[in-house]
């Protein structure tokens, strides 16, 4: 089931502005339109996330980034229709490696990778997510990414829902996202002793690596 959201869900977050959350902590938005007078009323999600998201700090052009996501449920109720992954840098190759607990599975669209295991989340555990990208080598500047988690309060006894009919009933999507940039070097035309380049990023290929591919390929 959480397979067959993952256009709406992805269509979701690249129909409206994601806004960032606080430094201090993940916050919490809704991903639906709420009208004026509801927002004092608000329901809280079924689940609420606690995001760690690191990345690799600085690169070469044409080099490697790679980040790794931690998402703690703090409750008050188990997950089990959310995904881990977020917006990936714009300038970047068409593929990607991840490695995540066994059983998940990964789909990547324009700039959106999401990731999603066969078992649900409770309380107080955590789910992971790593995984390593490759810059274009004409990407310059800062490599922005927004990672972390997307969920939804779908109740039992709707898993056979098509995705038309969880949007006409107005199915609450929440997301929390952290901004992890990565400072790309170019080296200058002539390098002196102030010069430190960047260490060059290992090789991602873990145990349990998969590889990726962008269906849109418009990264």
């Amino acid at each position: 089931m959480r397979r067959s959201l993952t256009l709406l869900l992805t269509g979701s977050l690249a129909a409206a502005p994601l806004a960032v959350p606080a430094p201090a902590s993940a916050a919490t938005t809704s991903a639906t339109t709420v009208p004026a007078a509801a927002t004092v009323a608000r329901v809280k999600p079924f689940s609420s996330f606690k995001i760690s998201a690191k990345g690799t700090d600085r690169t070469k052009r044409g080099g490697k980034i790679t980040y790794s996501i931690r998402a703690k449920n703090l409750g008050p109720y188990y997950a089990d229709y959310y995904w881990m992954g977020g917006e990936v840098p714009k300038g970047v190759v068409p593929r990607l490696r991840w490695g995540g607990p066994k059983g998940t599975k990964c789909t990547w669209e324009g700039r959106w990778f999401w990731c999603w295991g066969p078992l649900r989340l409770e309380k107080g555990k955590t789910d992971w997510l790593n995984f390593q990208l490759t810059l274009k080598k004409g990407t310059k500047g800062t490599a922005t990414a927004r990672l972390g988690v997307m969920s939804f309060d779908v109740d039992q006894g709707m898993e056979n829902i098509d995705e038309e009919e969880l949007k006409r009933l107005g199915i609450k999507g929440y997301y929390w996202l952290k901004k992890v940039n990565t400072k790309i070097v170019s080296p200058p035309r002539r390098p002196g002793r102030s010069w430190s380049p960047p260490p060059p990023v290992k090789t991602y290929n873990p145990p349990a690596s998969h590889e990726e591919s962008n269906k849109k390929k418009d990264t």
